[in-house]
């Protein structure tokens, strides 16, 4: 293996439109999504037939019959069927943390080119059975005689078995949902309702520009009839805003979370390839930006840490790693999955206390400009198919630093789990 590292270039990706669960994607599932943005990169940079090194997807709710969902999906995608593929799952960072696992073989060496994406579906969830049916199922699978098998099927049964079980979406070790999670942040952080909806209709003002504008167009295959995201409402206000009653906390009457400054169930999938510059040149293909460096943590959740806080942390130590300061970027892709986790990452930032005590900084990384912020709108307004996000927001800051001509983008995904997982991309 060489000793030098290579370039890592993002070459682009193609996303379908995000839209709520239970709507347009209902019937399609994690499979039929993967293989829809897998043949769009296919047909968009001439694919077909070609080996690549690797692809990575990954889904966080799929059924077990998904168990490697990267390998089935592109091999109805068009490449070459001797392409390997690996699924992966870290919640909202899935497919973020599949663009750094590809770039990393192409760094060493490893591999020249591969795919990096995700899918996830809230509308077509594994349905399982509580654990005394389970027992019971597996008891009569090991029975020998049909007597057996009826005879365990009726012994001690109750319809109460029956009951099937949903996805939760709570956290295993604390019971509480993320969004209880970050209402708490919100109120340690002290983030007001109205700066959380003023971040949330900003989004949305963003995303329907970005359209008008079309930005979108080569980034965004329209599907099942959909050409633009099912989430964004680009005639939002702050008034229609307010009227909304909090999500999360309902009964002290201090919530802030709502269903306008919260992403919702989403439905979607989004793919990029990545590249070394020689695999690129013999295609004739162009860099828009390379993947610099990435950083994951996480933080103790459990006992007291905000759940959310994760990036916090990742972003200070890929800066001192490279040398750079938070100010020294053009764009900041930073994912809404509440407007109050922005906030509060943004505070952290900006506090002397926190980046002493926490981070063990001798001065806070300071604020950010807000016009370099979520620029085209994100997860807000675009929606968040958990596994599908990193993906499209490495696919959309590329392309940004494409048109730019150069420069230097941030990127910054909170998880569940109390993980972050964040990345710098750049264009020389």
């Amino acid at each position: 293996m060489e000793n030098t590292l290579r370039r890592v270039g993002v070459i682009g990706g193609v996303r379908i439109p995000f839209c709520r669960n239970n709507t347009a994607y209902a019937d399609v599932g994690n499979f039929g999504m993967s293989v829809k943005v897998l043949g769009a990169l296919v047909e968009r940079f001439g694919l077909h037939g070609v080996e690549l090194g690797e692809v990575a997807m990954g889904a966080v709710i799929k059924h077990s019959s998904d168990w490697n969902l990267a390998r089935e999906a592109l091999l109805s995608s068009g490449l070459a069927p001797t392409t390997p593929g690996i699924t992966t799952a870290r919640a909202c960072g899935t497919s973020l943390d599949n663009a750094i696992i590809i770039a990393n073989k192409i760094a060493v060496g490893q591999i020249a080119a591969g795919i990096a994406g995700g899918s996830d579906t809230t509308s077509d969830v594994p349905i399982v059975y509580g654990t005394r049916l389970r027992k019971r199922l597996l008891a009569m699978n090991r029975a020998k005689t049909p007597l057996d098998k009826l005879k365990v099927a009726l012994r001690g049964f109750s319809f109460r078995e029956l009951k099937p079980s949903f996805p939760g979406v709570a956290e295993p070790r604390t019971g509480k949902s993320m969004g209880d999670h970050c209402e708490q942040m919100a109120k340690e952080w002290h983030v007001a309702r109205q700066a959380q909806d003023q971040l949330a209709l900003d989004s949305h003002h963003k995303l329907a520009a970005a359209y008008d504008a079309g930005f979108f167009d080569d980034l965004l295959v329209p599907f099942r009839g959909l050409k633009r995201d099912g989430f964004l409402r680009p005639d939002s206000t702050l008034d229609k805003l307010a009227t909304l009653k909090p999500a999360f906390d309902k009964s002290s009457g201090h919530g802030t979370l709502t269903a306008g400054n919260s992403t919702g169930l989403s439905d979607g999938a989004a793919a990029v390839l990545l590249a070394s510059d020689e695999w690129a040149a013999q295609r004739g293909l162009t860099i828009q930006a390379y993947l610099r460096d990435a950083e994951v943590a996480a933080v103790d959740f459990v006992h007291g840490e905000g759940l959310l806080m994760a990036p916090t942390v990742a972003v200070p130590r890929m800066l001192a790693r490279q040398g750079l300061t938070l100010q020294d970027f053009d764009y900041y892709e930073i994912h809404e999955a509440f407007a109050a986790q922005v906030l509060c990452t943004l505070r952290a930032w900006e506090s002397a206390e926190y980046c002493k005590n926490r981070l063990g900084l001798d001065a806070p990384l300071g604020s950010i400009d807000p016009a370099k912020l979520n620029v085209h709108g994100s997860s807000l307004a675009v929606g968040h198919p958990f596994a599908a996000t990193g993906a499209r927001i490495v696919a959309t800051l590329a392309k940004m630093l494409e048109q730019k001509g150069s420069g230097r983008g941030l990127i910054s995904i909170c998880t569940a789990g109390g993980m972050g997982v964040t990345a710098i991309l750049e264009r020389p």
